[in-house]
Parts: structure tokens; C-alpha cells; sequence
């Protein structure tokens, strides 16, 4: 198992100055090389459960295991590029081993090689997602970290990135999380889809999908929604 998250608890202090459960008992696994998606209602815990996988967060009860001397690469939903460092610069400075072949090869297969000297200012949000997609990969991560990777693009720009994470993901087989909101885009894009209860979130359903990613037939796709939304509106009713 590469990751193994158990947590017993996470608490924050609310407005009013008391403690709030956010999360509570929750459990998930990944194997190496599987691709997850945490799906969950807005509000429940989603972004905080990455954040504490990350170790950004230690403020809970509960461990998370993975390998020793791992290497862990995250995307956030700001792309938080160096805004005084061209595109290659911040590849570089987040992964000085890196060649300048590898990154070149990082760039070219990212759509990113016309865009290399180019500040973060002068791309398009599409085109900075890429960029900190790159700075996470070219450290050569044993797990990846995403947090809404498609969220604020238009649908368009939202599909063609979807279908470059999914080529990477079969190309490079880099074990990674992902936070969504979006259930199409878990669909499309994972292994395994881990379906979060309200808050205090724990992980109520968990769906295996046999389909590889790129061969997901429209049928087998609306079957896997029709179950997800299912497993939803039983945790709603609970």
C-alpha cells in the first residue's frame, strides 16, 4: 500500500469560538500507481483531508503512511507559480535535479514549449494549471496531490486538460489523490472513487472502476453515475 490514511479526528475552531468535527473516522487506501478521487458535498472536509495528506495540517488525531523518504508533489487550485520566474524557472526551482531535457520533454507534453520564458502574468489560468502540473511532476513524485484541478476552467478547456491528466496518468502511472467536486470528472479520471459523507466527513462509499480510464464507454460511465449518485443520496438521507 502506498498511501494509508486513518483518521480519528480533525477539529477546527469556528466562528463562535467552538470547536467544529470536520472529520471523523475516515479510512482510505491506495495502492501504488492507483488513482483516487474524494468526492463529497461542499463544505465537508474535502480540501482539508489533502491538506492533512500533504502534511500541511498536523492539527489532528490519526496517522498517514507513506513510503519512507517518499517524494510528494501537490497542485493547488492556485497554480501559486513564482510570478518573478518564467515557467522553466519554476519547474527548475521546485526541481533542481531535473535536466533540461526532462523538463523540455515536461513542457512539450504539457502543450507548455511555446510558453517556457514566459511569466505567469502573460498565461491564461488553462495554460498556469499546466505549468504547476509540471512543477509538480518533475520532481518525480511517488504521490500526487489535486486539489480541484479543473475548477473555474470553461468546459472546453476543462475537457482537454481532463484528457491530458488521464494520458499522464496511463503514461506515467504516478499514484495519485484527487479532490472534486465535479462526479464526471472522478469518473473519467480514476481508479477508485471515494465518496465522502456530510461533515463530520468520513468515507461512507467507496466505487472500484474496472473500466480503464481512456477505453470508458458512455454506458459504463452512466452506469458508475447512476451508482455514485445513489450512494450521495443515501448519505443525504442518513
Amino acid at each position: 500500500m502506498l498511501l494509508d490514511v486513518a483518521i480519528a479526528s480533525k477539529d477546527y475552531a469556528a466562528a463562535d469560538g467552538r470547536p467544529r468535527r470536520a472529520l471523523a473516522d475516515l479510512r482510505l487506501t491506495l495502492k501504488r500507481g492507483e488513482v483516487g478521487a474524494v468526492v463529497g458535498p461542499s463544505g465537508c472536509g474535502k480540501t482539508t483531508l489533502l491538506r492533512i495528506v500533504a502534511g500541511l495540517d498536523r492539527d489532528f488525531a490519526g496517522t498517514v503512511m507513506l513510503p519512507a523518504h517518499g517524494r510528494l508533489g501537490m497542485v493547488f487550485q492556485e497554480p501559486r507559480l513564482l510570478p518573478w520566474r518564467g515557467v522553466a524557472d519554476n519547474i527548475h526551482i521546485a526541481a533542481p535535479r531535473a535536466s533540461r531535457a526532462e523538463i523540455e520533454a515536461l513542457l512539450q507534453a504539457l502543450g507548455l514549449a511555446g510558453h517556457a520564458d514566459h511569466f505567469p502574468r502573460q498565461l491564461s489560468l488553462g495554460l498556469a494549471r499546466r505549468a504547476a502540473l509540471a512543477r509538480a511532476l518533475a520532481i518525480k513524485p511517488d504521490l500526487l496531490l489535486l486539489d480541484e484541478p479543473l475548477v473555474s476552467l470553461d468546459a472546453t478547456l476543462a475537457l482537454e486538460l481532463r484528457d491530458l491528466l488521464s494520458r499522464l496518468f496511463d503514461e506515467t502511472h504516478v499514484t495519485t489523490l484527487i479532490v472534486t467536486h465535479d462526479l464526471a470528472e472522478a469518473i473519467a479520471l480514476a481508479d477508485k472513487i471515494f465518496i465522502l459523507s456530510p461533515r463530520p466527513a468520513r468515507v461512507a462509499v467507496v466505487l472500484d472502476i474496472a473500466t480503464p480510464r481512456r477505453r470508458m464507454t458512455l454506458d459504463a460511465a452512466e452506469t458508475l453515475t447512476r451508482k455514485a449518485r445513489a450512494a450521495i443520496a443515501a448519505q443525504r438521507e442518513e
